[in-house]
């Protein structure tokens, strides 16, 4: 069996709900992708999704959709997306096994 694409914890997850929720438009979910930017050369991505795009990946774990970026998925592949929150900063983060390294304020990354 292949590797998911990309699976969520239970964080992830409930923020993906709340965001949805809260939208002033209908999405169908979260889309994910890479852009090409920071010290480290990529940096995560995250919108909201109104529809599925042609050769998107669609994840669907703990009653949400992640939509993958089809120009983002060999990047992605077997990762976990979290939602952390502290008293200085919150947002998604990302546990992917295909980094090799991370710039040093954790904006980007690369892979090898």
């Amino acid at each position: 069996m292949a590797a998911q694409v990309l699976t969520l914890t239970d964080a992830a997850a409930a923020r993906v709900k709340a965001l949805i929720a809260r939208s002033d438009k209908p999405v169908e979910g979260l889309r994910v992708g890479i852009k090409t930017r920071g010290c480290s050369g990529m940096s995560y991505v995250v919108e909201y999704a109104e529809d599925k795009k042609p050769f998107e990946d669609v994840v669907e774990d703990k009653g949400v959709r992640i939509f993958v970026d089809p120009s983002a998925l060999m990047f992605l592949i077997g990762s976990e997306m979290d939602y952390r929150e502290d008293k200085m900063q919150s947002g998604f983060v990302f546990n992917n096994p295909n980094e090799t390294a991370r710039c040093g304020c954790g904006e980007s990354f690369s892979v090898g």
